[in-house]
């Protein structure tokens, strides 16, 4: 919560909202099944999403795995004042004034087989990102503090091939493993990149937003571990000066992040430099960089989750790995304190993650920061 005009919190919680939850095993969704949840306001899953907001209270949250709906009323409108404006068992409602929603890569239709099944279906594993319908696994901003919209940079259909030195992913013979034609296609993102900028009682914070392919459900290819890595990549040479010169956003805009100002990198980036199936020099460069400070926040009840792994208490996921990141500059900004919600089992509210299909199989992870 807030204590005073520079001190805020934020936040990033993969909330596991698309539409296949809600499905039998096998079958695939679409949009309508998330816009009838979301307009329902009784759904016990968002219910409890929207309580683990409202006891942590972030001033800015990053959300991804909430389907992309166009019509804002229907998706993320209807989240707004359907779950956050009502009290979910007896925490105090929530508001966020600003959003920023766009559109994502996955489930979006490619015409190639990208996975090199024998057949090219448009869909899941050749789709631009995986998914079936376009807007699966989006990405969401909510803020309690203005979003400079017009200066918000999209980087979603910025090419993978443009990126200097990305990592080849080739067949057992040696031959490249996209085709050509699909390789001048493919987009670095699997969902997108974002540079949202706030402004907060004047002040300027950058807010570099991303969801990052999971490293694995490929083949000794390692194509997503690979993709993984590149895109987690983005956010250390859009940070370093010159090393990002080649970047350019979806509006054409040239060149990286040639601010000082202070930023936030953040999200599910689906890596560990000590766990899972990630390219680990990934991660580690990110956390590593000259510019970043990692608070490394932690949990009782990550720990009590798997008690005899030492890495435990800072994981994030059920999966038992630290997949979800808050990463501030060091830059104008002192931390003062992060954290993890994930209640140990004699804590209040272990109820909203004793289960994966309760809440989510990630937990919130928070950062208190006061902008300098």
């Amino acid at each position: 919560m807030s204590i005073h005009a520079t001190e805020i919190r934020i936040a990033t919680f993969n909330v596991s909202m698309e539409a296949e939850n809600y499905l039998p095993k096998g079958q695939r969704g679409n949009q309508q099944v998330l816009i009838d949840r979301l307009a329902d306001g009784k759904e016990p899953q968002i219910q409890a999403i929207a309580r683990i907001i409202q006891l942590t209270r972030p001033d800015v949250i990053f959300l991804t795995e909430f389907d992309y709906i166009e019509s804002p009323a229907q998706g993320v409108e209807a989240f707004l004042q359907n779950y956050l404006a009502v009290s979910q068992l007896g925490a105090a409602p929530i508001d966020y004034p600003y959003y920023f929603y766009a559109e994502v890569n996955t489930g979006q239709p490619s015409p190639f087989d990208l996975n090199r099944d024998g057949q090219s279906t448009g869909v899941g594993a050749d789709a631009w990102g995986f998914g079936f319908y376009p807007g699966q696994y989006g990405m969401l901003l909510l803020s309690r503090y203005p979003i400079l919209k017009d200066e918000v940079r999209t980087f979603r259909q910025f090419k993978w091939q443009d990126m200097p030195g990305h990592l080849t992913t080739v067949q057992a013979d040696g031959s490249p493993w996209y085709e050509d034609a699909a390789w001048q296609q493919f987009p670095l993102s699997s969902k997108s990149h974002w540079d949202v900028p706030l402004t907060i009682d004047g002040k300027r914070l950058h807010v570099f937003a991303s969801h990052p392919t999971p490293p694995v459900f490929d083949g000794p290819e390692n194509r997503n571990g690979k993709r993984n890595h590149d895109e987690i990549r983005f956010w250390v040479d859009y940070i370093s000066g010159e090393q990002g010169h080649y970047i350019y956003d979806d509006s054409g805009l040239a060149g990286g992040f040639d601010s000082q100002a202070p930023f936030v990198v953040l999200g599910d980036l689906n890596a560990s430099t000590v766990e899972g199936d990630a390219i680990a020099a990934g991660i580690q460069s990110l956390l590593q960089h000259p510019r970043i400070q990692d608070p490394q926040p932690g949990s009782r009840g990550a720990a009590e989750h798997s008690p005899d792994n030492p890495f435990a208490a800072q994981h994030t996921a059920v999966w038992r790995m630290r997949a979800d990141y808050v990463l501030p500059s060091k830059a104008g900004i002192q931390v003062l304190s992060s954290g993890v919600f994930w209640p140990a089992a004699d804590e209040a509210d272990y109820s909203l993650v004793k289960k994966r299909e309760t809440s989510s199989d990630h937990r919130l992870v928070w950062v208190d920061m006061r902008l300098k």
